[in-house]
C-alpha cells in the first residue's frame, strides 16, 4: 500500500487510507490541533511508553516541523475516482510499461516462482502492482515520512489513523528495517516500491531475502513477497481468477478500494501475461 497516493495516480487518499490502516489500534494519546510542538512532545511520551527508544524518538522527532504542502495536498482530495476504467487504463497501461514489466518478470523469474509457491498470487498481478505503484521503484516519493505523518497526525481530520501510522514508522526505524534517511515516501507517508503505509509495512512485510530485515525500498525479494503476502493474508484464493465479480477481485480491495484501479490491475496483468 501499498496504494500510491499521488496526484498523477488520480487515486484519492480517501479511497486508499482506510484500507491500509484497518484493524490497527489507534495510538492517539496526543491532542491534535493547537501547538505542533506540544503535540510532538505528547506523542513522544506516548512513543516512549510503547517501547520506542529515546534515541529513535530524538532522531526522528527532534526538530520536526509541519509540512504545509502535505496539508494542501490532503485538502485537495475529493474521495472520488472520476475516470472511467477505459480512460484510466489508457493512461496507466502502455507499451513501455508492459515491455519493462515483462523484462523484469523474466529477470526475477526465480524469485517470483518462490513467491507464487508460498503465497499463491500470480506473478503477473505482482508485476502489475509493482509497475503501477512506482514504475518498479523509479518513483517512490521523496518526502520525509516522519514529517509527513506528524503533519497529518497533528491535523484533526484523521488523527487516530495518522498517529497510528506515525508510531508504526518509528517502529520501522527502531527494528532497523530502514534507517531514518531512507524513510522517504509520498504524500500520505507510503513507503517503498509498492507503497506500503507503515502499519502495513509492519503487518505484512516479509524478509524474503533472509537478511534479518524487511526492506521495501531496496530488496526486490522483500518487495515482491510482501506485496503477495498482503493479498494472501486477506483471503487470496490460489489458482482462482481475479477479474471483476470474483472473490479475488474483492480481496484486492485491501490493496485499493477503487474498482477502476483494480480493473486496471487485472487488465495490466493480462497484458503482461501475453
Amino acid at each position: 500500500m501499498i496504494a500510491r497516493i499521488r496526484a498523477a495516480a488520480a487515486v484519492s487518499v480517501a479511497l486508499t487510507l482506510p484500507l491500509l490502516g484497518a484493524a490497527v489500534t489507534p495510538a492517539s494519546a496526543a491532542q491534535c490541533g493547537g501547538s505542533f510542538q506540544n503535540f510532538i512532545g505528547a506523542f513522544s511520551r506516548e512513543a516512549a511508553a510503547q517501547g520506542i527508544s529515546q534515541g529513535v524518538i530524538q532522531q526522528a522527532l527532534g526538530g520536526v516541523t509541519e509540512d504545509p504542502k502535505v496539508l494542501a495536498f490532503d485538502r485537495r482530495q475529493r474521495g472520488t475516482f472520476r475516470k472511467s476504467f477505459e480512460d484510466y487504463a489508457r493512461t496507466r497501461v502502455g507499451p513501455a510499461r508492459i515491455k519493462r514489466a515483462k523484462a523484469l518478470m523474466a529477470r526475477h523469474a526465480a524469485t517470483l516462482s518462490r513467491v507464487e509457491a508460498r503465497f499463491g498470487v500470480p506473478r503477473e498481478l505482482i508485476m502489475a502492482i509493482w509497475t503501477m505503484e512506482t514504475d518498479n521503484g523509479a518513483d517512490m516519493g521523496k518526502l520525509p515520512v516522519v514529517r509527513t505523518l506528524a503533519t497529518l497526525a497533528h491535523d484533526c481530520r484523521r488523527t487516530d489513523l495518522f498517529q497510528t501510522e506515525l508510531m508504526a514508522a518509528l517502529k520501522i526505524v527502531q527494528r532497523q528495517d530502514l534507517p531514518l534517511r531512507d524513510m522517504l515516501g509520498a504524500y500520505a507517508g507510503e513507503i517503498g516500491q509498492t507503497q506500503f503505509l507503515p502499519s502495513s509495512y509492519i503487518k505484512y512485510g516479509v524478509d524474503f531475502d533472509g537478511n534479518g530485515h524487511v526492506d521495501l525500498r531496496h530488496s526486490i525479494p522483500d518487495v515482491l513477497a510482501s506485496t503477495a503476502n498482503l493479498l494472501k493474508v486477506n483471503g487470496w484464493k490460489k489458482g482462482q481468477p481475479f477479474g471483476l465479480g470474483t472473490a479475488n477481485f474483492e480481496v484486492m480491495r485491501e490493496w485499493n478500494r477503487s474498482e477502476v484501479y483494480r480493473q486496471t490491475l487485472h487488465y495490466f496483468a493480462g497484458k503482461i501475461a501475453q
